[in-house]
């Protein structure tokens, strides 16, 4: 049977960042320009370290977000399945990718409510692109993808970039802050806003606050580009072209989140886009993220078992838990307050 064209651009983008080269920014996410200050005397246990917090009322054991990384590929069923299940061990928040392909097509590819009962008491967060908010039944659309998951808040993803050096992109963009302005009132859940990897300007992120949104994933430059991954996909050598031309485009993660944090102090954060471990976590946290994101770098985990996943985020909350100890902080809030060595990325 032909796959639909839709689900045949999400295989490709998975078969592509499932790869050993998989495209990257060639741009330093920023967390290499911070350094904690080391506290040789904690004063405190390790075990005494509480990662616990909340998101929209919801507890989390621990400040992480499995991010937005499927969406309508066939091999989605499986991979969301794991991270659902993986999820709710480790009693963390997951993202879904964008629901339009199972919305549209009727294949819904695992997006439904077998998520909610894998993962009952953890925030599901549902996906859709903010382009597709312009279309006719943007708005009823967007319900659909919160009623389908029984999601406790909608991801509206911004990803000018990868459209415009996307053949099949959608390329008209206007009308689009109206209509997150519309969604936010209109819709019973939150509305989060992301950026797919080139990060959120301040100026954007004091217009998406006005609009209503609850919160922004900076999602910066630093980790999988998606011009990169556009490029591989390419369909001749002019649009390859195009496309390589911005692989190094995007305002860098950590740069990123401290300015926005700074222009809208009142909004919350979560930081993604080139987290590597738990000490890059540690340093989003210190500079203003509510949450911390990661998506790429579980994928493999994720195409093998929700085992896999597992480990591979504990690994992670080890090292965010030795960070802590290792500057004295028993709560995110006093990792809040670490102490940092002098660079031009330190907030006052």
């Amino acid at each position: 049977m032909k796959k639909n064209p839709l689900s045949q651009r999400k295989d490709d983008h998975l078969d592509i960042v499932l790869t050993a080269s998989t495209p990257t920014h060639t741009v330093d996410p920023g967390w290499s320009a911070l350094r904690f200050e080391h506290c040789a005397l904690p004063e405190m246990a390790l075990n005494d370290v509480n990662l616990a917090t909340k998101l929209f009322g919801h507890a989390l054991r621990a400040p992480l977000l499995i991010s937005s990384m499927t969406g309508g590929a066939d091999r989605a069923r499986f991979i969301n399945q794991h991270l659902a299940e993986a999820a709710q061990a480790l009693g963390i928040a997951m993202g879904v990718g964008s629901q339009r392909v199972s919305l549209r097509s009727g294949q819904d590819q695992g997006l439904t409510g077998e998520l909610r009962r894998l993962a009952p008491d953890v925030p599901l967060l549902a996906n859709l692109g903010a382009a597709q908010l312009r279309e006719t039944d943007g708005l009823d659309l967007a319900r659909r993808a919160v009623d389908t998951l029984q999601a406790n808040a909608l991801i509206i993803h911004l990803n000018p970039l990868q459209e415009a050096v996307q053949p099949e992109g959608d390329r008209d963009w206007r009308g689009v802050l109206k209509r997150i302005e519309t969604l936010a009132t209109q819709l019973p859940v939150p509305v989060i806003v992301k950026e797919v990897g080139a990060g959120i300007s301040p100026r954007v992120a004091r217009l998406l606050c006005d609009a209503g949104v609850a919160m922004i994933d900076v999602a910066g430059a630093g980790g999988t580009s998606w011009a990169a991954v556009e490029a591989e996909r390419a369909g001749s050598a002019a649009e390859r072209e195009v496309a390589l031309a911005f692989t190094d485009w995007g305002i860098p993660t950590a740069q990123c989140l401290l300015a926005v944090h700074r222009a809208v102090p009142e909004i919350g954060l979560i930081a993604s886009g080139g987290v590597a471990n738990g000490v890059d976590a540690a340093k989003a946290i210190r500079l203003g993220a509510d949450l911390v994101g990661q998506a790429a770098n579980v994928l493999s985990a994720a195409m093998t078992s929700t085992e896999a996943v597992v480990e591979h985020f504990d690994i992670l909350l080890r090292q965010l838990c030795i960070a802590c100890f290792c500057t004295g902080s028993r709560n995110l809030a006093q990792l809040r307050r670490a102490r940092l060595l002098p660079s031009n990325l330190t907030p006052p």
